[in-house]
Formats: C-alpha cells, structure tokens, sequence
C-alpha cells in the first residue's frame, strides 16, 4: 500500500536511564492532507492532531522490548519513522479534508500498523500498555466517584451560519432508524453509542453527519448490511447538499420526505446544472415532467456504502466550488438522458435506459457516466493508436495521446514501426537511439494530462517480440538501470507472433530486426508472417541487413516471464489470434489490444481504433436454478442499443477516432460478477463446473449480444465497412476457432460444443448484417463494479474480508455470502471476524470451517491458475475481442509461470493481462477487542508466503479506471 513520503527529522528524547534515544518527529508539512484534524480526548476536549506523540509511544514500546543499544536505536528511530508515516497516512485518507477522530481510533490504526509490519512483540507491548492505563483511569474515575453516566451528553451543534442549537438526539436516532429499516443483523442503537464517542461540544453539524457514517462503517467487518447502513446516512448528507443548493432542503429530513419531492428536485436539478454549463442544454428540452415521475426513489436504498462514497466522490456532477447537485437516481436518468438524444421516441428510451441502469443490471464505463449528457460527452473507453516511424508522426501521436486522455480515455500505443537503437537515420546519416526515448516522452504525457482532474492518464506501450529493442523493452519498469530510459507508470505489453511461441517450445533460435529494413512484418500474421520471417533470417544470414540480432527463444521466453513476475510487466498478448479471429480483417491488422487487453481492432495512419464499453451484472441474472437466459435477452437488447448510441453521441477530440467509429462501430459488451454467479450457484471457481458454466453463460450473452446487432442493423443500417468482413461471410466467433487451427497448424486446442441455435442466426447475420463490427469484450470493471456492488469482471475473490483502498479513501469489505452461510450453520461470531482478519481473509486455515465452504469461498491466490485459463478458453470461443485476464499465483516459479502462459497460448487465448504473485498483505484488525488481541498475539504468525506483489494495478488500490 502506498503512502506519501513524510519527511523525517531527528531530535533527541530523554528515555529511562538518562540515556539518549533517537526518535522521529515528522514535520507538520507532512500532514498537509489532513492539517485540519484534531482529536477527541477521552474527557471530551478536542486538541490539535500531533504526529509527535504516535512516534513517541511507539518509541517507548520498541525500547521496552528491544532494548537501547546504538544499532538498536538505529533501527527503531527508522522503523518507528515508517510506522508513524504509515497511520498517519491511514487518517487522513479517512479524513482529507479534516475532521476529529477519537484517541482510541488513534491507537487502534497504531496497533494495526505494527500488526501489519509484523511487529508481534512490540504490538503485545502496545495492547498491554493500553489495557494497563484503561484499569488505572477507570479505577481513579471509580475512586473519584466522576464515572460518566451512559446518557448522551449535552452538546451543542455548530451550524453553517456560525450559531448553536443543541445536539437533536431524536432526530438523529430517526435517521438511524430509517438506515436499518428493512436490514437484518444491524442496530441503531449500537450506531448511536458509537456516534456519541466521536462527539465533542461545538462540533459542526457537517460533521456530526460524518461521525454518523463512520460509525456505521466501522461495524462492517461486524456485519456487511451495515455497509447498506452507511450508505443511507452517507445519501443524508448527499440530500442535504444537493436539495441545499436548490432551495428544496426545508422539511426534508429522510429519505421518504425526499421520495416525495424526488419529480420535482429533478426539474431543478437539470436546469440548475444546464445554467451552470454542467449539462448539455438539449436535456432541458426532454418532458422532465414525466422522466421525473419515472424514477425509482427506492432504488437509492440499493447502494453498499463503497458503491456510493464511489459516485459522490467522483461521478455526480457538482459546482465549480465542489458542492454536489446529484442524487442517485437523477445522475442514472442524467446518463441516460444523453444516451438517448438521438432516438425518436426520447423520452420512452431514456426511461428504458434509466430502469436498465438503475436496476444494477447493466452498467456503462466509467467514461459514459462521467460525460454523458454533458457539452463535452465523451463516452469512449479504449483508444488504439498504430505510432509511424518519423518524428512528425511520433510526436503526432503523443499529441494525440494527451488529447485522448484528457476527455478520461485508456490508451494503447503500438510502437512496433519505430526503427530500433542503431539504425540507420537517412536524414542525418546519424544512428537512431530507438524506440525507449520516445515511450519516456509518452510516459510523462500520460502523467501530465490526468483526464480533467478526475483520475489518472493511463497508457499501455505495445512492441512486437521480434523487435531489435525488444530485451530493453522488457526492463522499462525496473527500478534499477538508466531512470532517462525507463517509464515507471506506463503499463507495457509484447505483441507475440505465434512463430515465437513455436520456436519456444521446438528450442529453436529467434532473430531480432529492426522494422525499418522489414517493415512489412509489422502488417503481417498467421502463415505470411512466417514466411516472411524466413526469408528475412536467410538474409540477416548472407549479411543483407544492417542490423539484427540471434538469440534462443526460449531465453527471451524466460526474460519475458521474468520480468513479468519481477515488474508485473511487459503483459503476454498473442498476435495471431487477435487476427486470424479478427472480424473485420478486410479492413486492416490489429497491431496491439488496449489499455486492459480486452480491445482487439484494426489501427492504422489514417484511424484510431475506439471501443465504448458496459458490463452486465451476472449476479442479477442468476438464481439457484441457474441463470435466467430470458432477463439476460432483454438486458443485452437494451445494453447493445445503449452502446450503440453511444457512438452517435461521443464527442470526438481526434478525427481519426471519429472516422474509425463511424466506419466500423464496435462497442464491447462484457460482464462483471461472475464470482457471485458461482455463489449463487454454489459452485466453486476451482471446478469443471465453474469452466462449464463460464461457456454456457458466454453462448448466451454472445447469442443475444449479435442477435441484437442484426436487429439493430435491420432498424438503422449495417455498419459501412461490413462487406467482406467475417460476418459477411457467415462466419462467426465460433466458426473463427477454425481459421486460427488451419493458420497455426496444431498447438490449438480449444471446446468448439455449442448449444444454441446458431445455424439460422448464422443466416440473419449474412442477409441482414450487423450494426457493429465487434459486440464483445469483457474489460477490468474495477470501479463500476464497486458501484454496483459485486465482484469485479471474471475475477475470483481476492479476499473475504480485507480493506479496499482507491481514490475515494479506505474500504471494509466482507463476503456477504459467506457470511450468510457461517450464521446458516452457527458459524458467525467475534471469534471468526477475528480469524478472518489474522489470516487476510483465507478459510483454509481455519479449522471449523466445514470443507465445502472452504471449496465454495477459495480466493484468488487459493486457486490453481489453470482453472482461470480453462474458463477464460471457454469464453474466448464466443467473444470477437478479448478479455482482461488477471492470473494469480501463490507461489510462482520459472516453470509454473511457463507452463501457464504456454498453456494460455494452447487454449486459443488472444490476451493475457497482469500476473499478480502473493505477498505478506494483512486485512484490518482495529476492533478486535483489546483482551483477544492479546490473546492473538501470543498465536504463532501466518507464514507469509514469501513473494513480493508484482509492481502493479493492485487489487486492492485500483488507479487505473479508463476501461471500467
């Protein structure tokens, strides 16, 4: 987990003994992000926050168990420095913009830090030291006959306008009421006490309302329906400040007083945010009227706590001073709105849009809900850009990079034509210095254009494995060598012909070239590749080129995997497929996937590959008797329309992006929730079940995702390229499954049974045709995901109980599901949130969990990676693009990493994406109560399992968001 550098200076502090220990004392610019906190002493007085006294009790503990010698001493003032940093990063994510926190919360992220350093010693020392003064304060309380009664105090409350009024308990425990209304296993009450202990005299009434969900949070490790707890009071201070801004905020003090005037707000709402710019001003000219009446109030009530702190933070359109205008339902209807500005009938689509979005089973990319319905919609998710060999045109391209991005776009660049280092330079009759230099240029562009403030530029760099710089390449994201040649936040990919892989396995030899002197290579694939290839390995053998290099395949296999595990880059795509399966190939070569490595189209001089991208929630499409195939028909008919429209309504900042979409229209229609699916299900991700079901649901949601393209087609018109595209020619996903078996002639080996229907939707598509050259791909969907409330993507589960950090702060997440199944069998109880907190989330080491429930609730690093390959093989069968394939492996090795990247290839895999390796990560552990943390710390520790995370997107602190 990341944090920021805190600079550290040294002071001397009198310890027993008279001696002198080194402690650190951390600058007070090192709180910028939280200066503003102040702390909520045990007697109710509120005192500036002081990171000097977190580094001096830790100071005291690590000198009580270690001792003062000078290397002691070295290493505690160090270690005690990183710890420090590390809570005080902790609070002021949960509070950026200032707030108060309670001493005891203080202490607690003190006990987990040195917990998650593995300081057991120091932390026993620290838990026993807290309990020893919590019995002596208590006995001088008793002693003094000064105990404090438990009713709620006699506060007064700060209001905007600088006056007082007392704190309202009753109204406070009528919210608290109507956020557990309908929810088992939570109490207001237990909310209440904990609201009160954060409290202190004159707080403002800003963040009295703050202290309400962050009690409310603190119980989800608890029980996860109080996440839905949060999320109702979180929507308190939500309506506050969008009713606030209208004028409507009088008498409205829950959320059925807002159900009543939600038709009204809404007309308010879209004409404030017209007048202000915020909105495009062709959505005042909608009958608000009757879209207003048409939302859902109670769908508001759906959201996890993760899921909206998500949309307030970053999605719902807000003033220029930050002050937020949208409700929930008004920012769907919003999204919508701008999804139907072309559609005849405006009103009745975008009410169709609206229930589709609304209802969680479908959602737009991040991109679509940040921009659409605004004078700049930009709705795309994924660029692809081929990059020429002549600087006008390199830096045409990062031009068009920082373009891209800005409007919140994911890059991929393909950087396969620029000449290698030491080629010949005709114009200066100079030597080129490669292509490394120009990605640091495109490496710091990305940084710079940080897509409107919302979130970070992000690009991936694609190379062909038979490029001359291919082994710098590899190293670009190493943390050692030249910093000038390498680009430590651009994600980087190989571009695998199938020839490569082929030399690997046979043990033959693999020439390096640079593309200048075979440039046709870079357009070839399949059988003219390689004989191409040949011919130019004869002549690098008589000595015709200037410039090439001989190595064995396997050691630049065996470099590319290590530097995968060691960097988590370059990814492994797969050039051949990608083409041979390629639907529309008559219009150009797929020279790179996308940012995620689930894009899969043509680029070239004249177009940008651009792809517009939604996700259908299969956990809202799944029951215990399977899944409901008819919900899913209806939910792909609208979601392919919205994705449609999608291309109409984008703005375009580059022409070559414009021209590329209107010509080909694809749109990648993917899925997110498969894990919950299985739970649903009850079957576990680890099993020939789970495979077989990754294939049927795949048949389905491919049968209806082009089945809604050709009627798409009949209603609108083919897309313009679509002669002597693959669908012209009746063949279609699955029947491409052939051409890469005939190209490849054998190492393929891919389930072709099919189900459905095919042959007379084979016959619809030829006549017909489709609307869109590409329906499917199956992207990240790391956030919309956390906005719906599932599982992201095909992903398995990470951990069942674990902190989630993103941009919007710190999360508690727990399974639901397998908290529903432990209470069934009597299972839930303090003592198991503990066990599941001490070993991050996992049930194997638990004894009293019964077997099926510890197959059923394996996490990621808990499954062999095989399984993920297997499923991700039966879903690349039906899908036209690809799909963002994470792997996990608990404990990787040169062969394991070998065996399983061969076996990506051999299963017919177009893209493989991050490698994520186990490292000694610790959930959250700040409310096990004090006596059991003592008692747990006397446990033997969890062996790590010995392997440092791969420098990457992580799981638990997604940045990267353009294609989710």
């Amino acid at each position: 987990m990341s944090t920021r550098p805190f600079p550290i200076h040294l002071h001397p502090v009198q310890t027993r003994g008279n001696s002198q220990a080194q402690t650190p004392i951390l600058e007070a610019s090192a709180l910028e992000p939280g200066a503003d906190l102040k702390v909520i002493r045990r007697n109710g007085e509120v005192t500036p926050f002081d990171p000097h006294k977190i580094s001096l009790a830790m100071t005291k503990a690590f000198l009580a168990v270690e001792g003062e010698t000078a290397a002691d001493s070295k290493r505690i003032h160090e270690r005690v420095a990183e710890l420090t940093a590390q809570v005080v990063a902790a609070l002021t994510r949960r509070l950026p913009a200032g707030g108060s926190v309670h001493i005891e919360d203080i202490q607690d992220q003190v006990e987990l830090a040195l917990m998650r350093a593995g300081e057991h010693q120091i932390a026993r020392r620290y838990v026993l030291y807290r309990e020893e003064r919590a019995r002596a304060r208590a006995a001088a309380q008793a002693a003094a006959g000064t105990l404090k009664p438990s009713a709620a105090p006699q506060i007064q409350v700060s209001r905007a306008d600088g006056s007082t009024q007392p704190l309202d308990v009753a109204q406070l425990k009528r919210l608290l009421a109507e956020g557990c209304r309908d929810l088992h296993d939570v109490d207001p009450e237990s909310i209440f006490k904990e609201t009160l202990r954060n409290l202190f005299d004159g707080i403002p009434e800003s963040e009295l309302r703050q202290s309400l969900v962050l009690a409310a949070r603190s119980l989800i490790e608890r029980e996860p329906n109080y996440s839905y707890v949060s999320a109702r009071l979180l929507l308190d201070i939500l309506r506050r400040e969008a009713l606030g801004l209208l004028g409507l905020a009088t008498g409205i003090e829950t959320q059925a007083d807002c159900a009543e005037i939600y038709p009204e707000y809404f007309i308010a709402y879209i004409k404030k945010a017209v007048e202000l710019g915020q909105l495009d001003p062709r959505l005042a000219h909608y009958d608000l009227g009757r879209l207003g009446q048409a939302l859902k109030p109670g769908r508001d009530f759906q959201f996890t706590y993760l899921g909206l702190q998500t949309l307030y933070d970053r999605y719902f359109i807000h003033t220029p001073e930050g002050t937020r205008l949208e409700l929930p339902q008004a920012f769907f209807m919003r999204v919508a709105m701008g999804l139907a500005l072309n559609e005849i009938e405006r009103e009745e689509r975008a009410i169709e849009f609206y229930d589709l979005l609304s209802s969680f089973a479908f959602m737009c990319s991040t991109p679509t809900l940040f921009n659409s319905g605004t004078p700049r919609p930009q709705l795309s998710s994924c660029f692809l850009t081929t990059v020429p060999d002549d600087l006008d045109g390199i830096y045409s391209a990062i031009k068009d990079n920082a373009l891209l991005s800005k409007f919140a776009g994911g890059l991929g660049n393909d950087w396969t034509r620029v000449r290698g280092m030491g080629a010949h330079i005709k114009g200066t009759n100079g030597k080129s210095q490669g292509v490394v230099p120009f990605l640091k240029v495109a490496n710091d562009t990305a940084i710079a254009v940080n897509q409107g403030g919302k979130r970070k530029g992000a690009v991936c760099a694609y190379l062909e494995t038979w490029h001359i710089d291919i082994e710098e390449f590899l190293e670009l994201r190493k943390n050692t060598g030249d910093d000038r040649r390498r680009t430590h936040d651009m994600n980087t990919a190989n571009w695998v012909p199938d020839l490569f892989m082929k030399r690997v396995i046979e043990g033959g030899d693999w020439t390096l070239f640079s593309p200048d002197e075979t440039p046709d290579l870079h357009e070839l694939y399949g059988q003219d590749f390689e004989r191409a290839y040949l011919v130019y390995e004869e002549r690098a053998r008589r000595g015709e080129l200037r410039l090439f290099k001989r190595i064995k395949a396997v050691d630049l296999w065996r470099k590319m995997l290590s530097m995968l595990y060691e960097t988590g880059h370059p990814w492994i795509t797969f050039k051949d497929p990608c083409n041979l399966r390629y639907t529309n190939q008559h219009a150009g070569v797929v020279h790179s996937s996308n940012l995620c490595t689930e894009i899969t189209l043509h680029t070239g001089d004249r177009e940008i590959a651009v792809c517009n991208l939604g996700s259908v929630n299969f956990a809202a499409h799944v029951d215990e008797q399977g899944l409901d195939t008819e919900r899913l028909r209806r939910t792909v008919r609208t979601a392919m329309r919205i994705l449609d429209n999608a291309i109409d309504c984008n703005f375009y900042t580059v022409p070559k992006a414009r021209l590329s979409n209107l010509r080909h229209r694809p749109v990648g229609l993917g899925i997110m929730g498969f894990q919950e699916a299985l739970y649903k299900l009850r079957i576990p991700y680890a099993s020939e079940q789970a495979v077989e079901f990754a294939d049927r649901s795949m048949e389905h949601l491919s049968y209806y995702a082009i089945e809604a393209s050709v009627d798409l087609a009949a209603e609108r018109g083919r897309y313009p390229s679509f002669e002597g595209s693959l669908w012209s020619q009746g063949i279609l996903p699955i029947d491409s499954i052939r051409l890469l078996e005939e190209e490849r002639g054998g190492h393929l080996e891919m389930d072709r049974t099919t189900t459905l229907e095919w042959g007379s939707l084979r016959e619809r598509v030829k006549t017909i045709g489709m609307r869109n050259s590409n329906c499917l791909a199956i992207a990240p969907t790391a956030t919309i995901s956390n906005i719906v409330g599932v599982g992201q993507s095909i992903e398995p589960t990470y951990q069942n109980l674990f902190v989630k950090s993103n941009l919007s702060g710190e999360f508690t997440v727990v399974n639901p599901y397998l908290v529903t199944d432990l209470k069934m069998r009597g299972l839930w109880d303090a003592v198991m949130i503990n066990d599941l907190k001490y070993y991050d989330g996992s049930l194997q080491p638990i004894e009293r969990i019964p077997e099926d429930l510890k197959q059923l609730y394996a996490t990621a690093f808990e499954i062999e990676p095989h399984w993920l390959v297997e499923a991700a093989s039966r879903r690349q069968k039906w899908i036209d693009q690809a799909q963002s394939l994470n792997l996990y492996m608990s404990e990787p090795s040169g062969k394991k990493l070998d065996r399983l990247y061969q076996l990506a290839w051999i299963r017919g895999l177009k893209t493989t994406y991050y490698l994520r390796t186990l490292a000694a990560t610790h959930v959250e552990r700040s409310t096990i109560p004090e006596a059991e943390r003592a008692n747990r710390l006397n446990a033997v520790p969890v062996q790590s399992m010995g392997h440092q995370t791969s420098a990457s997107c992580s799981v638990l602190e997604p940045e990267c968001e353009a294609c989710q």
